[in-house]
């Protein structure tokens, strides 16, 4: 299923409203401004947050981490340097691992684990700068069939990406 994220250009913080298929508001990206770290908190179009988004300070290799009523369910972070290929790992606090591949920058990127791909996320498919889709495999019953956890592994992406622009 197709998520349409539309970040907001000119806004204090960065917030922005994360779009299903039929044009609904499914979720809200809380972006907090005027803080120390990157913190972000991902809500359902009820304003209940899902998940917090925080970036790790003092670390060797930029990494944020994705929690859940206070307790940490996930890590991303830069993999060792691979001159080849952009490649960011995602840390499961419950087990496993999910790779993340592609032209962050460009928002042209591929989520997989070893049982296939979890999501692809493109801007390839609008016109509008600031907008593009993931696209998430529902299907899965496990966290990658988690569209939320999904969703804050791109705003993981997204942050670092910006920070190698600062």
């Amino acid at each position: 299923m197709k998520f349409l994220v539309r970040e907001r250009i000119f806004d204090i913080g960065e917030d922005y409203w994360v779009e299903d298929e039929e044009g609904n508001r499914v979720f809200h990206i809380d972006g907090k401004a005027l803080r120390l770290r990157k913190t972000f908190a991902l809500q359902d179009a009820d304003g209940n947050e899902l998940y917090r988004i925080r970036e790790k300070l003092l670390a060797v290799r930029d990494t944020m981490t994705i929690s859940r009523d206070g307790e940490p369910v996930a890590k991303v972070r830069e993999r060792v340097f691979d001159p080849i290929r952009e490649k960011l790992v995602v840390e499961l606090a419950s087990g496993g691992e999910w790779t993340v591949t592609g032209d962050f920058l460009g928002k042209e990127y591929t989520i997989s684990d070893g049982h296939g791909p979890i999501a692809i996320v493109s801007r390839t498919w609008f016109r509008l700068r600031d907008t593009y889709a993931v696209d998430v495999n529902t299907h899965r019953s496990d966290a990658g069939g988690d569209v939320a956890l999904v969703l804050s592994v791109a705003v993981c992406v997204e942050a670092l990406a910006d920070g190698g622009r600062e």
